[in-house]
C-alpha cells in the first residue's frame, strides 16, 4: 500500500521546537520531490519547505528561513522538518507530499504531487 504518514505534531510554546517526520511506504523516496505544506484555518494551503533530488534544489518559504530544517533519511524512507523558534502564526496542519517531476520543487505546484499525507497539527500557544 503506497501511503506516507506524519507524525510529531502537537502543542507547544512560541519559541519552542518541533520536529516531524514523514514516512513513505510502497515506495522510495529519493527519486521524488518531497514538500511540507501547511494549512491554517481560513487560509489556503502553502508550500513551506522542499527538497528535490533531481535539481538539487532545497527550498524554504521566507516566513521559515532560518527557523526550519528539511532533511531525509533514505535508510528510513522518511522525512523530517525540525522546527525551531516556532511563532503562533505557525500554527497550522501540516502535510507531506511527494512527486516526480522534474522542475524546482519551490513552486509548490498541487497537482505535481502523487501522494499526500493524512496531515498533523501543530499548535503554538501559550
Amino acid at each position: 500500500q503506497v501511503q506516507l504518514v506524519e507524525s510529531g505534531g502537537g502543542l507547544v510554546q512560541p519559541g519552542g521546537s518541533l520536529r516531524l517526520s514523514c514516512a513513505a511506504s510502497g515506495f522510495t523516496l529519493d527519486s521524488y520531490s518531497i514538500a511540507w505544506f501547511r494549512q491554517a484555518p481560513g487560509k489556503q494551503r502553502e508550500g513551506v519547505s522542499c527538497i528535490s533530488s533531481s535539481v538539487g534544489e532545497i527550498h524554504y518559504t521566507d516566513s521559515v528561513k532560518g527557523r526550519f530544517t528539511i532533511s531525509t533519511d533514505m535508510a528510513k524512507n522518511t522525512v523530517h522538518l525540525q522546527m525551531n523558534s516556532l511563532k503562533p502564526e505557525d500554527t497550522a496542519v501540516y502535510y507531506c507530499a511527494a512527486g516526480r517531476f522534474s522542475y524546482y520543487c519551490s513552486n509548490y505546484i498541487f497537482d505535481a504531487y502523487d501522494y499526500w499525507g493524512q496531515g498533523t497539527q501543530v499548535t503554538v500557544s501559550s
